[in-house]
């Protein structure tokens, strides 16, 4: 499916039903959300395929199999379901109303807000429970530039892989692509681990998440680096820090939108953490930057708020002159 002046005019309606009306919570509370029947799926074949007793060969063909399975009946679901509602307004609203449950604008902020918050209203225990809700990172061993640096580093990452990665696959694909990249995203984040149970198993997910996150990760770095004037950044230094220091991150994509943020916000990110399954020793983003404070929280959400605003904007335009 080509790119088009209707799959854009989709993009563009969806971010905007997700900027206002975000993840409704009393729908959630009666129905699963579309991303727990994927892992509900995901979790059953991983019990049947995933056997201790077999090669480490055989687990990682197993894993290719669950992927191709995977993302088949996502773009199959996807297919049937803009079949089922092409020719209509109508039915461009609903397809838009559904791709919107499957993009992160809204509740990202909402969840990185929090942690924001709890520093003014509980000071850092308050505030570690908080981010303990957005990142794997321990949060006892956080402290004030701890928490402010998770808080804002997956605020940078899952604009990436919450918001810019599906939309673009969205705008490529149609409903069937967004799908698809939630169904390979969700797969990364449920068994792509290093972890003596999936390093096999898991390879394919980690890798093809890899794969569809290569373009999104790096337009993210610029939509971020263009938002930087909101908080008095720069956009050239922004830009020239991202091409330095993004490949120093241990992931190939996340390093984009969070060596920009770190730039834009002043500050220094990534480096030495700790997780559950252990130390994360990794050199620092912007190492020149100053240590992270709470209050930056709030100026990288004002980066991101630009950020998705800017990237409305150009997916707009877009539709509008094609």
């Amino acid at each position: 499916m080509l790119v088009h002046s209707d799959a854009l005019w989709l993009v563009v309606a969806a971010l905007l039903l997700d900027a206002v009306i975000g993840d409704p919570d009393w729908l959630w509370r009666r129905a699963p959300h579309p991303v727990v029947w994927i892992g509900n799926g995901i979790g059953w074949l991983e019990q049947r395929l995933n056997r201790e007793t077999w090669s480490k060969q055989a687990r990682k063909l197993a894993g290719v199999l669950t992927v191709i399975v995977l993302v088949s009946i996502a773009l199959l679901v996807g297919a049937f379901i803009s079949d089922l509602l092409h020719g209509h307004w109508l039915g461009l609203l609903v397809e838009a109303l559904i791709a919107s449950l499957l993009i992160a604008q809204r509740s990202l902020y909402q969840h990185v807000a929090r942690v924001h918050h709890a520093f003014a209203e509980g000071g850092l225990p308050a505030a570690r429970k908080a981010v303990a809700m957005i990142v794997g990172r321990d949060p006892e061993r956080l402290d004030d530039a701890g928490v402010a640096r998770a808080a804002i580093e997956s605020t940078a990452e899952n604009f990436s892989d919450g918001i810019v990665a599906p939309v673009f696959w969205l705008a490529l694909l149609g409903l069937p692509g967004l799908i698809a990249y939630k169904a390979i995203n969700t797969a990364d984040s449920m068994i792509g681990h290093r972890t003596d149970r999936y390093v096999d198993f898991g390879w394919a997910a980690a890798r093809l998440d890899d794969l569809v996150n290569l373009v999104p990760a790096r337009l993210s770095g610029v939509l971020v680096a263009f938002a930087a004037p909101v908080i008095r950044g720069s956009i050239v230094t922004s830009l020239k820090t991202m091409l330095r220091d993004a490949r120093k991150h241990r992931s190939p994509n996340a390093g984009w939108p969070e060596s920009a943020m770190a730039s834009a916000l002043g500050i220094a990110l990534s480096g030495p953490r700790v997780y559950a399954e252990g130390a994360a020793n990794e050199p620092y983003l912007n190492a020149d930057g100053r240590v992270a404070e709470p209050d930056d929280i709030r100026r990288a959400l004002r980066v991101y708020a630009v950020a998705c605003g800017l990237e409305i904007v150009i997916y707009a335009l877009l539709a509008w002159l094609l």
